[in-house]
């Protein structure tokens, strides 16, 4: 029979037929493997892709292989059911991989997605012998070694970029990470602050976030208004925290208080984030947390894009100096480190505190 005398009805019958066995292959879905390596940061960003294949294969196990800084991830949600440990970053690297893979074949996948735009990743998820294999668009071998090679676009908002990874494989569609935190009743006029320094980031010249000093002057015009400032932190903030606390005026003032050293993991920092009623911060893992708590949130910006780290939210406020650089944002896109000016940090205190106010 000619192409030209096939009926229309015909034609759907096939699709249909298609589509039924396809389903019935994805209905043996049983376990997969995500890898994702990244900060804390990256991790929940990652969690709107994860949610969306657990609803879509509910009684399939996810494992997440990550960076052992990251394990945190665990904590702050149930649909992921083990960890892989990678520790890509460790002198014996290439050993970890062959970890992986050697985990991933003996762990009897039906199915692993990758995140990553390098090459090697398509080799890496070909050699771990699972049949269906996701990860980006990386040439002619991803296209060759890859069940489906999904195209990369940066120019969205990270949660959406992930998300791309598994739209072969499900229509459902998760916007915004969620995480396991009951919603606490909020505190009023108060006003949470996350320097969110990461020694990693400073160790390596990617500068993010502005300086302690500046810091120190929000906690004092946002005290002068008679708001209650609560000054939160992790080990990273260590230095940051302890310039702040000489720096402020007022640091007896009882509506000021000291939180840093008090959140012991991120379920306790998830749950100040969600009792306060306003959130100031810079680009780091509490942003995304916030964003998960649907919490105001107010976000320094400097060399990195706010399109590409924050929903286009009302609620999430991105806070930029007006440098007018013509390179901004350049981290990632056109540097690896800042720059030695930093003009794109030299947002004035008054600024901020006159936005989170008026707002």
């Amino acid at each position: 029979m000619s192409l030209s005398k096939v009926s229309k009805l015909e034609i759907l019958d096939l699709c249909s037929g298609l589509t039924l066995l396809y389903n019935k292959k994805m209905e043996n879905i049983k376990k997969i493997l995500v890898i994702n390596f990244g900060g804390i940061g990256d991790e929940i960003l990652f969690l709107p892709a994860l949610i969306s294949l657990k609803k879509e294969f509910p009684e399939a196990e996810i494992t997440l292989a990550l960076e052992p800084r990251s394990k945190g991830i665990k904590d702050l949600t149930d649909v992921i059911d083990e960890l892989f440990l990678i520790d890509i970053k460790s002198k014996n690297k290439y050993s970890e991989f062959l970890k992986l893979i050697f985990l991933a074949r003996k762990g009897g996948f039906n199915l692993v997605i990758s995140s990553g735009g390098n090459k090697f990743i398509s080799i890496l998820l070909f050699l771990t012998g699972i049949k269906k294999r996701y990860g980006y668009d990386t040439g002619k071998l991803s296209e060759l070694l890859l069940t489906k090679a999904i195209k990369l676009n940066k120019n969205q908002y990270a949660c959406s970029m992930y998300h791309d990874l598994i739209t072969p494989i499900t229509e459902i569609k998760t916007i915004l990470p969620q995480i396991n935190i009951k919603p606490c009743d909020k505190k009023s006029d108060t006003i949470l602050i996350h320097p969110g320094v990461s020694s990693l980031s400073v160790q390596k010249g990617m500068i993010k976030t502005i300086p302690a000093q500046t810091w120190a002057k929000i906690i004092d015009l946002l005290l002068e208004h008679g708001k209650k400032v609560i000054l939160a932190g992790g080990s990273d903030d260590k230095e940051c925290i302890e310039t702040i606390r000489n720096t402020i005026k007022n640091v007896s003032n009882p509506n000021f208080m000291d939180f840093y050293g008090k959140t012991k993991n991120l379920i306790d920092l998830a749950q100040l984030i969600s009792s306060a009623e306003k959130f100031l911060c810079s680009d780091s893992a509490p942003l995304h947390i916030a964003v998960a708590l649907q919490t105001k949130t107010y976000v320094i910006f400097g060399p990195t894009d706010y399109k590409r780290l924050i929903p286009d939210f009302d609620n999430i406020i991105p806070v930029t100096a007006d440098d007018n650089c013509k390179l901004k944002p350049c981290l990632w896109e056109k540097r690896q480190t800042t720059c030695e000016n930093l003009f794109c940090l030299e947002i004035k205190p008054e600024k901020i505190v006159e936005l989170i106010l008026s707002s």
